[in-house]
């Protein structure tokens, strides 16, 4: 045997044994550095609701009908009646008018309607014409604004009555009488039709009126005169006022909470609102008194309140009563008031068919009896309906256990896949709120709603409420909640609040301000959060920090990243992470009268870009937003240098958020 071939051939093996050795050490080593350098860059913290913050919308402060929805002619359907109020009747809000000579009768009558939910129409005799005709003039809500060049959709029914076509002249007119636009129909037929125009006007006018007349003598009939503006929200047929719903998406909502409220259960079992009556052609839709002491034409419905969630990228969460009537029906508005009332046993096999047909009309296919009906509306495709709340506000009696436990069982057996969010009445604690909390540990229900309304100081002293709730088990959706006014003092004690809500993110499911919408000389409720009247719109500085949380929402929190030199009640920070951008999100609110320094160790989250984005809140204590002065407090944004030790002084009475954005590796 050769010694040399002997030595090499056992030599090569053990230098590449070696080298195997090495590299497997410098592996191990390279892999326990990036092991270390992974876990530096992987901060953890805890995961928040992606549904944090949302809207509430409930038709008050005229907030839907002469506001929201952007239909401008008031009492079109002549279907207001003195239940609604005393001094209101069908032909409330309109004009019989007799211009040059003219003369003739108007009445309402009900013997053949349009539809047995939409009972009263107009009857019109013009006997003379004279120069300009007979007919009815509309003022609207509070009189009718138009824009110049602008479009606005006029449509009406009508029939013959008589033997001869009749002439219809349909016109806008200024506040001084001048006609601004108009067009002519002639009615020949002598069965319900419907007639469209487009009318645009030739000067802008704030107090116009609209003005149907008989320009021929004859008799015809009238019902659903309306008058849309073109710019609705998305440009929507029968849709929204743009600028007001521009606000709504402005906050990017992760989901909007409605038709009410109080207005959901109604006053009295025959007030409950009824989802399948708000469907559908309008002229089929059943109109009905509203809680708050005006009228709902129910224009604003299932299907445009879906449609608008939809268009806004907010998931929709309508509220149904639990087959029991507001505890406060009958006008008895007290703690502990006994007005509730509960629909017979009898009815509730039925009732509780409405309910599951509403998860078929929202996510139910083509093929499907309500999922038609759907389609044939506009939508083919489903809603994606995931939410449903059942109850607002209840009093926890018996009566209302035994039916929204029959309710619940039924919706989560048929469909497992809705999250049913329950209630625990009117107040943050006392009978109702004990109670509700028994039912919904009883049913181990996914969410039950929580309301209160206080003063800045309560949300101040409650900012550590949800810290002590239970993990893991029955979540919170705080449906409503507002500190009572809109100073910066009320916005920034909410803020100071909201904090606590994300740093509880995983117990708080979801949270939404209320009152959202008040018409200016028709508000029932203070606070609200847009104040409004027909041209202007007013953002109140509890919007701001609405849309300040909601459109700088995370879905990680990280304790211990912010701190203060001093423990302070009126200051409170919080840190939490956007994983689809990567931004780092710092909150902080000083409800205190001086500066505070503050600290964010920002070391954990690896690269940050230094140029952050700054967005102050803030403003004298007593300061508040009006009609008249819309932006006396606004957000103002800057650019903030910034570094892993970021110190930052929050001034007084403020609401500071800066985001930063992370670079990758």
């Amino acid at each position: 045997m050769n010694k040399s071939k002997y030595s090499t051939a056992h030599t090569l093996p053990i230098k590449r044994m070696k080298a195997l050795l090495f590299a497997a050490c410098l592996l191990s080593t390279c892999c326990t550095w990036a092991q270390d350098i992974s876990k530096k860059k992987s901060p953890g913290g805890r995961k928040i609701s992606a549904d944090l913050f949302g809207l509430f919308f409930e038709d008050i402060n005229y907030a839907a009908d002469g506001g929201l929805y952007a239909e401008l002619v008031q009492n079109r359907s002549f279907e207001y009646a003195p239940g609604d109020r005393r001094d209101w009747h069908p032909f409330s809000f309109w004009q019989y008018i007799t211009p040059g000579y003219s003369y003739g009768t108007v009445s309402v009558e009900t013997s053949s309607p349009i539809h047995p939910n939409n009972p009263h129409y107009l009857v019109l005799n013009a006997e003379h014409v004279g120069d300009s005709g007979v007919g009815i003039r509309n003022q609207g809500f509070g009189k009718i604004p138009v824009r110049a060049g602008d479009g606005y959709n006029l449509s009406l029914f009508a029939k013959r009555m008589s033997g001869a076509p009749v002439s219809l002249q349909v016109s806008i007119e200024g506040k001084n009488g001048k006609m601004l636009a108009q067009h002519v129909f002639e009615i020949a037929a002598s069965e319900w039709k419907q007639y469209n125009c487009s009318l645009v006007p030739s000067e802008t006018d704030d107090s116009a009126t609209l003005v149907v007349l008989a320009t021929s003598k004859g008799k015809l009939a009238l019902d659903v005169i309306s008058l849309f503006p073109q710019k609705t929200f998305k440009n929507r047929a029968n849709g929204l006022r743009a600028d007001l719903a521009q606000l709504l998406a402005d906050i990017h909502p992760k989901f909007i909470r409605f038709p009410g409220g109080c207005l959901v259960h109604g006053d009295g079992l025959g007030n409950m609102y009824r989802w399948k009556n708000t469907i559908g052609p309008i002229e089929e839709r059943l109109e009905q008194r509203n809680i708050w002491g005006y009228h709902q034409t129910m224009g604003l419905g299932y299907y445009e309140y879906f449609q608008f969630c939809e268009d806004i990228g907010a998931k929709p969460l309508p509220v149904l009563p639990a087959a029991v009537s507001c505890q406060n029906s009958g006008g008895t508005w007290r703690i502990g008031s006994t007005g509730q009332q509960a629909l017979p046993m009898d009815s509730m096999q039925s009732y509780i068919q409405e309910v599951l047909d509403l998860v078929e009309w929202a996510n139910g296919p083509a093929t499907s009896f309500w999922g038609s009906k759907r389609v044939a509306a506009g939508h083919p495709a489903p809603f994606n309906l995931q939410y449903i709340g059942i109850g607002n506000e209840d009093k926890i009696t018996p009566e209302f256990q035994q039916r929204f436990e029959m309710i619940y069982q039924a919706v989560k057996a048929k469909h497992p896949e809705i999250t049913i969010v329950g209630t625990v009445g009117p107040f943050p604690e006392g009978e109702d709120f004990s109670k509700g909390w028994e039912i919904a540990k009883s049913l181990s229900l996914p969410v039950v709603d929580e309301h209160y309304y206080s003063k800045p100081e309560w949300f101040v002293s409650n900012q550590y409420r949800y810290d002590t709730y239970k993990r893991n088990a029955t979540r919170v959706y705080i449906g409503e909640y507002a500190s009572w006014g809109n100073t910066v003092k009320n916005a920034i004690a909410e803020a100071l609040y909201m904090i606590s809500l994300e740093r509880n993110g995983d117990v708080v499911a979801m949270a939404s301000y209320a009152p959202l919408l008040a018409k200016n000389g028709f508000t029932q409720w203070k606070p609200d959060m847009i104040y409004f009247d027909n041209t202007r719109v007013s953002p109140s500085v509890n919007y701001y920090v609405q849309q300040l949380f909601s459109t700088n929402q995370g879905d990680t929190y990280f304790d211990n990243v912010v701190k203060y030199e001093t423990a302070d009640s009126l200051f409170a920070g919080g840190c939490v992470q956007d994983k689809r951008t990567g931004d780092i999100i710092l909150k902080l609110v000083n409800a205190g009268s001086t500066v505070k320094k503050v600290n964010a160790n920002l070391s954990k989250f690896g690269n940050i870009v230094s140029n952050a984005d700054c967005t102050i809140l803030q403003g004298d204590p007593a300061a508040i937003n009006s009609m008249d002065k819309p932006n006396a407090v606004v957000p103002v944004r800057s650019t903030l240098e910034v570094k892993k030790d970021l110190r930052y002084e929050a001034p007084p009475m403020s609401l500071t958020v800066i985001r930063i954005k992370t670079r990758k590796p």
